[in-house]
């Protein structure tokens, strides 16, 4: 299970004309929120800081806005154990509780590394529609675009990540539009911190189910806790 970092730096990244633009330097505070220099907070002309807006994130979603129970995933796209359970737990579950109308299924993003970071960007480049099947993309091929990072070939990463994105439909102009908008990686770092915080996220893939919060588990002990809150 992939353990998000307590201590020490990170660093996390989006491609720009070729270069690799990096934010340096995050650190988790007394708190135990991750904060990452210039992601957090933006600098106003005056010098001071305002927190950034994060309304314009999009919760991406599956099932009926009214369903009785929710279930918020938190994973990373590279982590093992979340492709794991994105080949063997989530589509059990879509299948006899999202489908069905039992379960609003909410799927978060979290960042261990900058690679998990520009995956997010090409996951959610194609909008809502298109975002979970992206996303089963990404992890089926999650060894593959993982790859060249073993040989420190980030561009090779970054290549890996545009052929996905190009199956999936998005032109290259569309993808690199993604890729370089320096707000919307801004936006999501703040976004990704906020959530973690609020629900005490510590590792992945982590589940709140109505409010409280799960570790990684088998689809026999998922649907139990559902059945049970379901009163079936």
């Amino acid at each position: 299970m992939n353990k998000l970092l307590t201590s020490g730096a990170v660093a996390l990244a989006l491609i720009a004309g070729g270069a690799f633009y990096m934010t340096q330097g995050a650190t988790t505070n007394a708190n135990g929120t991750i904060t990452v220099p210039g992601a957090a907070v933006a600098q106003t002309q005056e010098g001071g800081e305002t927190e950034i807006d994060t309304s314009s994130v999009v919760e991406m979603t599956m099932g009926a806005e009214d369903a009785p129970i929710e279930v918020i995933e938190y994973a990373s796209y590279t982590c093992p154990h979340c492709a794991s359970a994105n080949e063997t737990l989530i589509p059990q579950l879509k299948k006899n509780y999202v489908d069905t109308g039992k379960v609003k299924f909410t799927y978060r993003e979290v960042y261990f590394d900058k690679y998990g970071m520009w995956a997010s960007l090409i996951a959610r480049c194609g909008g809502p529609e298109k975002f979970f099947g992206i996303s089963d993309m990404i992890y089926k091929a999650q060894d593959d675009f993982i790859a060249p990072a073993r040989e420190g070939d980030e561009a090779g990463v970054a290549d890996e990540l545009r052929k996905i994105g190009r199956m999936a439909g998005l032109d290259n102009d569309q993808l690199e539009a993604c890729l370089t908008d320096s707000t919307q990686l801004r936006t999501l770092l703040t976004w990704f911190q906020e959530n973690a915080t609020a629900d005490d996220i510590n590792s992945t893939p982590s589940f709140i189910i109505d409010g409280e919060k799960y570790s990684n588990m088998s689809y026999a002990d998922f649907s139990e806790i559902l059945d049970e809150k379901l009163g079936e």
